[in-house]
């Protein structure tokens, strides 16, 4: 005779949860949502990543393949919920509404009350969409002004920088003030407890804060604005974001650098493009003291012409810088029109200089040092003979 398995009798009894028996049984829960669950999981997954291969066999533009892989993200995730919402109605069955009151009804019990303020696990709950939409409608204010105010207006980037991100963080924390009182924090009744709170956590804190301030003061006084050709210690690179606490830098090797603002507001900054993107180049070389300076000029101001990053209707420079051990430096000034081309036309002008001197035949000295010995007059040994007599 073939035995059947039969499965422990507490499978099929009702989870019983101390003062709580629920409406299910552990097999009710395993083969009514676990299994279903996992289930729809890997349907979902499957069905997206099948419209994100299409979707990349479509032609399209890019920013458009991107906006649409981002709704198909929304759209999996909305799907899955769905999913397990109604996954778990069909479980509870007929005691859906009872049951969804019993735990509204604990989440919503106050665990914090201070004044007319009581913070329950609902309150905490909703704290996160407040957060949300205060970001995105900072966000959405920010695209709004930069696509019609800013452009309206035709302001220059350092104001525009400004005025757009003192809108957002405004934005931002006007909602986030009103949010929180319509799900009923109180923030004055708070005010005592932030204040304990604030103590401990700023000694925590305390970088934080200095970036976040520093970030105010760079968006307010503007040393910095996105675009600009910064060098901050050995750091050199491009301004790609600068965001509350931190600024974001692309370097001449295409390298991405976080910077606290701290660290940018409290130290000496080199700002290449601050009011003008515009430099001149400085390029320091020697010559022999044979050389003819008066040729040396003429050939060093024919390469600053002949530069394809140079301004043009601008005035080069040539100096005699100084009187060196080994040669006498000069130095040709060259106005360029960007300072991010700073890097490549250096490298261009150097190359270029060691052409036109070798095809001109001035020379570039090697270090040397001259070293005179004189001769020393023999050592008498008159005294020694005597001595020995």
């Amino acid at each position: 005779m073939r035995q059947v398995f039969e499965l422990p009798a507490f499978v099929h009894r009702p989870i019983d949860l101390g003062p709580l028996t629920l409406p299910f049984s552990l097999w009710e829960l395993t083969t009514e949502f676990v299994l279903p669950s996992i289930g729809a999981t890997v349907a979902v997954l499957v069905v997206f990543l099948l419209l994100r291969r299409l979707l990349r066999r479509l032609e399209i533009g890019e920013e458009s393949r991107e906006r649409f892989r981002r709704w198909l993200r929304r759209g999996a995730r909305l799907l899955w919920l769905l999913v397990i919402v109604a996954l778990g109605s069909r479980l509870l069955g007929a005691e859906l509404v009872r049951w969804a009151g019993t735990v509204l009804r604990i989440l919503n019990q106050p665990f914090f009350t201070s004044g007319n303020t009581e913070i329950s696990a609902v309150t905490l709950i909703l704290v996160i969409p407040v957060f949300y939409f205060a970001g995105w409608l900072s966000r959405a204010t920010r695209r709004m002004l930069e696509h019609g105010l800013v452009r309206r207006f035709n302001l220059d980037p350092a104001r525009s920088f400004s005025l757009l991100n003192v809108t957002r963080f405004a934005v931002m924390g006007i909602a986030v003030i009103v949010g929180l009182s319509v799900i009923g924090i109180n923030l004055s009744s708070l005010a005592v407890l932030f204040g304990v709170l604030g103590i401990g956590v700023g000694f925590g804190l305390q970088a934080a804060v200095g970036d976040m301030f520093a970030g105010l003061i760079i968006i307010f006084a503007r040393p910095i604005k996105e675009g600009d050709r910064v060098l901050v210690d050995d750091i050199e690179g491009t301004v790609h974001q600068i965001k509350l606490l931190h600024t974001v830098v692309n370097t001449i090797t295409h390298e991405t650098i976080i910077i606290p603002n701290s660290k940018i507001t409290g130290n000496s900054m080199h700002n290449y493009s601050y009011d003008d993107v515009r430099i001149i180049l400085c390029n320091t070389v020697q010559v022999s003291y044979g050389s003819d300076l008066d040729r040396v000029g003429e050939v060093l101001l024919e390469v600053a012409r002949r530069n394809p990053w140079a301004v043009a209707g601008m005035k080069h420079r040539y100096q005699v810088w100084s009187f060196d051990d080994s040669g006498i430096t000069v130095r040709l000034c060259t106005w360029i029109r960007d300072a991010s081309e700073r890097i490549p036309a250096l490298s261009w002008t150097n190359l270029e200089i060691w052409r036109a001197f070798r095809d001109n035949g001035i020379e570039i000295p090697f270090p040397q040092m001259d070293l005179h010995v004189k001769q020393v007059p023999p050592v008498s040994n008159t005294g020694g003979d005597d001595a020995s007599g």
